[in-house]
């Protein structure tokens, strides 16, 4: 058996501060760009936290910039709408596999 068919990809750990400044750890999830524009997505999901927070998948809008990373809130319904329906594709086509 070959190694590279047992490897483990570390998961992408980012801190994103909350409405008191405390950063919380955040596991990303998914990344895409969804067809027809230039704008990139990250689905993430709270490492810890209360039980009810479990099942939460956040979404946000990004941007790189060397090493720096640039979160924005998805605050227009079209643009949310777009994101969730990718997002649903995205994870129906993984289920698949």
């Amino acid at each position: 058996m070959a190694n590279d068919e047992l490897q483990y990809e570390e998961p992408e750990i980012i801190y994103i501060p909350d409405e008191e400044g405390n950063e919380e750890e955040f596991e990303v999830i998914m990344k895409f760009e969804v067809d027809g524009s230039d704008q990139k997505y990250m689905m993430v999901v709270p490492l810890v936290g209360d039980s009810d927070e479990e099942d939460e998948v956040y979404a946000f809008r990004y941007e790189e910039d060397g090493d720096d990373l640039k979160l924005y809130t998805i605050e227009d319904e079209e643009e949310w709408n777009m994101v969730e329906e990718t997002f649903n594709t995205l994870l129906g086509e993984l289920e698949e596999n």
